[in-house]
């Protein structure tokens, strides 16, 4: 499955070179404002590298981690989780993180359409969804976007860093997404 390329990025196995710039990003405030973690270190960037430099892809029932590098340099900007589901591997459900000096340039629909493509041309997957909270409108931004429909707005239903938060629940099929990439590339 990877590497993966677009015309700005590469979508590859972590590095141990990825270390650094890894910390930076997750350790910014308002990147991890809506995500699991509030810190990241070094020591914990390299554990996540070290988690997803060898892991099989798509493994169901088993998140990994997927670098997003710039094609120009290589360098590390942000990364996609994927998991499919355990019960039916032909669902998935994802997650991405972009640097702040890297948002609203285009990098996160770029990087999620060229998952999309290879989830739903050459796995041939059926579904991918993905949530967030609501107060995180860049991100259900990005998922209306890449025509995604929101399928659920789910009230007080995650306990996230000490209060209940909403959340809303996103979705694609595989024929949606191909229908609306055929105006752009033939399918």
């Amino acid at each position: 499955m990877l590497p993966l390329t677009t015309p700005r990025l590469i979508l590859r196995r972590f590095v141990d070179e990825d270390c650094e710039a890894l910390a930076t990003y997750r350790d910014d405030p308002e990147v991890a404002r809506y995500q699991s973690w509030e810190h990241c270190t070094l020591a914990e960037a390299r554990a996540i590298i070290q988690a997803n430099k060898h892991q099989p892809f798509a493994m169901p029932g088993d998140w990994i981690q997927v670098a997003i590098a710039r094609k120009a340099h290589d360098t590390l900007i942000g990364d996609l989780a994927i998991k499919l589901q355990g019960g039916d591997p032909r669902q998935a459900i994802i997650g991405y993180t972009i640097a702040r000096t890297h948002h609203r340039q285009g990098y996160a629909s770029e990087a999620i359409s060229a998952l999309f493509d290879h989830l739903f041309r050459v796995m041939d997957l059926h579904r991918v969804t993905a949530e967030c909270d609501t107060r995180n409108t860049g991100s259900w931004g990005l998922m209306e976007h890449l025509g995604m429909r929101r399928e659920a707005h789910n009230l007080q239903s995650t306990w996230f860093k000490g209060k209940w938060t909403d959340d809303y629940i996103y979705a694609i099929l595989r024929e949606e997404w191909l229908a609306g990439r055929s105006m752009a590339m033939p399918v």
